[in-house]
Order: structure tokens, then sequence, then C-alpha cells
């Protein structure tokens, strides 16, 4: 007997498992002879920074740096050195000190917000985090509200000292301020520096505590002394932005200089006279005092 031939039952092919509910759909396959573009991964998340790095950036210490820190703190220190030598009492130390230290972070934060933006476009290698204003790390509101803040505390320090003292120094600092505008990108940039710091000895001989004691013009030779010192300060403290100065097309003075001499040399320069003047300086004070009275 012959067995009927039954066809064998083909399997059916496997379907595709359906997505869960709300899981996005599945990309349809590419047609045949299509170029498949892949798509990059998405940036991992940034890391949250913690323990002592978070605290680099904290409101105060973002103000800090951008403060100009060190040379307002340099120039603060040796203001009051002066009038140590001058044998000023202590009390008169301190308000010295204090006073020329705010003023000196009015300047700071004031340069750093005037040049935020050419600041981000020239970043620096060596101080990666230097220009928190810059980098947006520092909101530029919070830094003219801190500014502004230093200026009333700024006017009754100066004042402290004696009207015409006080008058004298907060002359000095709107000297700097109209120096972060004005006059800074060509030949007559040092002028600014050398008015400013040409009051500091007057600001000292007549200063006191009140006013008590005061009125005794500075010595000549030492007002041209200091406004000398102001124009190597600002050839020392120009040397670290020369290269993006260059970029941005200014003319002032210390990049003449240092396109002529070279970086290296300039530094030599600025630092064999900022000692000359010192000594010169050391020298009418010892001789023939702060004051000329």
């Amino acid at each position: 007997m012959v067995r009927p031939h039954l066809p064998r039952r083909r399997k059916a092919a496997p379907q595709p498992a359906e997505p869960p509910p709300g899981s996005p759909a599945p990309a349809p396959a590419p047609a045949p002879g299509a170029t498949t573009v892949v798509a990059p991964p998405p940036p991992a998340p940034r890391a949250r920074r913690t323990g002592p790095a978070r605290v680099l950036d904290t409101t105060p210490v973002l103000l800090a740096r951008a403060a100009h820190p060190r040379q307002a703190v340099l120039t603060a220190v040796l203001m009051t050195v002066v009038a140590a030598l001058d044998d000023r009492p202590t009390r008169e130390l301190g308000l010295v000190l204090v006073t020329v230290l705010v003023g000196q972070t009015v300047l700071g934060w004031h340069n750093d917000l005037v040049d935020r933006r050419r600041d981000a476009t020239h970043p620096s290698d060596a101080k990666p985090l230097a220009k928190p204003l810059a980098d947006g790390r520092l909101d530029p509101g919070t830094a003219w509200f801190a500014l502004a803040c230093a200026v009333l505390v700024l006017v009754p320090l100066a004042v402290a000292h004696g009207t015409t003292a006080g008058l004298l120094y907060l002359g000095s600092v709107l000297i700097g301020l109209l120096g972060n505008l004005t006059l800074r990108t060509g030949v007559l940039s040092f002028v600014p520096w050398a008015a400013a710091f040409a009051t500091y000895p007057a600001f000292l001989s007549y200063g006191g505590w009140g006013g008590v004691g005061t009125g005794v013009a500075p010595e000549p030779a030492m007002v041209l002394l200091a406004a000398l010192l102001g124009v190597g300060v600002h050839l020392l403290t120009a040397l670290w932005g020369l290269v993006a100065d260059h970029e941005d097309g200014w003319t002032y003075l210390p990049l003449r200089l240092g396109l002529r001499l070279g970086a290296a040399r300039l530094l030599a320069l600025a630092a064999v006279y900022l000692a000359l003047v010192a000594v010169a300086m050391a020298f009418v004070g010892t001789t023939s005092g702060l004051g000329a009275g």
C-alpha cells in the first residue's frame, strides 16, 4: 500500500518582540544600498566638582581671583612699608594697608569686567582658571555689585586719613579706572600709571589718623621717583599679555619695547629699572624724608 505524500510544514519566521509601552520606536531598517550614518555618542555628563575643587568655584574665591590679588597685596604691603619707614603709628599702618588693598581690589575687578569679552578670546594655557569673569564662572552682575560695595567702603577709609590725603588717594583710584578705559592701547599707556603712582607720596605725607598731625607736602624727588616706579610696574605687569595685545593690534609702550628687545630682555630690563628706582627712593627717603617739610 502506498502511503500518501504530505508536504512538510514550514516553520514561521520569528516575529520581532514588541517594544514595551513608553519606549521609543525602533529605527526603520536602511534601504538596500543606502549609506548608514552612525550618530556620535552623546557627550558624557560633566563631573560635578567636589571637595577642594568645588571650594575654588565659590563666589568669594572667584571674586578674589578676579581682583588681581598678587598685585593688590604687593602694592598694599609696599605702601605700608614706606609708611612704616616714615615712623607712622601702628594704627595708621593698618589703615594704610586696608585702604590701599581695597582700592587695588576695585581696580582689579574693574579691569577684568572691562576685559572679560576680550579675555575670553585669549584663553591662557599657563593660567587656565585665572579669569573667572572671562570663562563664565563668575557672573558680571555679581562683580559689579561687589565693586560698588567696595567703593562705598573705600570712600570712608580714604577720608579717615584726612580730607587732603583721602581725596588724593581717591583721585589715584579714579585715574586707574580711567586708565582701564582710555590710553591703554596706545603709546601713552604709561601716563595713567605714572600719574596714579605720583599721588602715593602725597597720600602718605598728608595722611594721618583722622587727619591729625598732617599737612606736610611730599618731597618733589619722591613724587618723580614714584611716577617712574609706576612706569616700571606697567612694563612688568604688561609682559604676560604681550602676545594677546599684539594680536589685537595694540601699540602701547611695553609691546613696542617687547617687539624690539624680546620678552626675556624686556623682563630683565624692567627688573633692573625697578630695582634702580627703588634704591633711589630709599636714598631720598633716608636723606630727605617722605615729606618736604
